[in-house]
C-alpha cells in the first residue's frame, strides 16, 4: 500500500513539473516574440524616422538652392576673370579658393533640386554678363553692368575691383544663409548655409584687410 502511494505521489509530482515546464515555456516564447518584436520596431522605427527627416523640405530649402546656386555660379564667373586680369597673386589665389568652394556646392544643391523634382535654374553664365541682371534681386548679386565693368578691367583696378564686388557678394550669401537658417527645413542644406557663413565671412575679413593694403 505504502509503495502504491509513493507511486502515485511521483506520478502526480512529475505532472505538475511537466505541466510547470510548459507553462515557463510558453510565457518564455511570449515573452521572447514580444521582445523580438519591440527590438524589430526600435531598429526599422528610427532608420526610417531618420530617412524621413533626411528628406523633408519646404518652400524656403527649394528658394535657398535655386538662388545659392545662381548666386554662386555668378561668384564663380567673377572668380574665372581673375585668373587673366588681377594683378595681385594674393587676389588670383582667392580666387581659386573661392571657384574651388562654390563649384561643388553648386552640384550639391543641383542634386536636391532634383531629387525634389524641381529643375535646376539654367545657368545664364553662357548668355553674356548681362544675363545675371535676372538675378539682380538677390542680395549681393552684381549687375550685368557691373559685370562688363570688371571684365574690362585688368591689374590694380581690376584687384580693387574684384575685391569690393565680392565682398557685397559675399555678405548678400551670408544673408540669404541666415534666411535658410532661420526658415528651412532640410537638414543638410541647414548645415551647407552653416558653411557658407562660417567661410564667406572669413573671406570677407580677409578682403576687407586686402583692400585695406591698396
Amino acid at each position: 500500500m505504502t509503495a502504491h502511494r509513493r507511486l502515485i505521489r511521483r506520478a502526480a509530482l512529475a505532472a505538475t513539473a511537466g505541466a510547470a515546464a510548459l507553462v515557463l515555456a510558453a510565457c518564455g516564447g511570449d515573452s521572447e516574440g514580444h521582445d523580438m518584436g519591440s527590438m524589430n520596431s526600435d531598429s526599422a522605427g528610427p532608420s526610417a524616422s531618420a530617412s524621413a527627416e533626411a528628406g523633408d523640405h519646404n518652400g524656403a530649402d527649394i528658394s535657398f538652392a535655386k538662388e545659392m546656386i545662381q548666386h554662386h555660379r555668378q561668384a564663380v564667373t567673377m572668380a574665372d576673370l581673375a585668373d587673366g586680369r588681377a594683378s595681385s597673386q594674393e587676389v588670383k589665389d582667392l580666387a581659386a579658393k573661392i571657384k574651388g568652394a562654390q563649384d561643388p556646392e553648386i552640384k550639391t544643391m543641383s542634386g536636391w533640386l532634383t531629387s525634389w523634382g524641381e529643375e535646376v535654374p539654367e545657368d545664364m553664365s553662357d548668355m553674356g554678363h548681362g544675363g545675371h541682371d535676372m538675378s539682380s534681386s538677390m542680395p549681393g548679386m552684381m549687375s550685368g553692368e557691373d559685370m562688363d565693368k570688371l571684365d574690362k578691367a585688368s591689374g590694380a583696378d581690376f584687384d580693387k575691383m574684384f575685391l569690393e564686388m565680392m565682398v557685397d557678394h559675399h555678405e548678400g550669401a551670408v544673408e540669404m544663409a541666415k534666411t535658410e537658417k532661420a526658415d528651412g527645413k532640410y537638414g543638410p542644406a541647414a548645415k551647407l548655409a552653416d558653411d557658407v557663413i562660417t567661410a564667406q565671412t572669413a573671406e570677407i575679413e580677409q578682403m576687407n584687410k586686402m583692400l585695406g593694403k591698396s
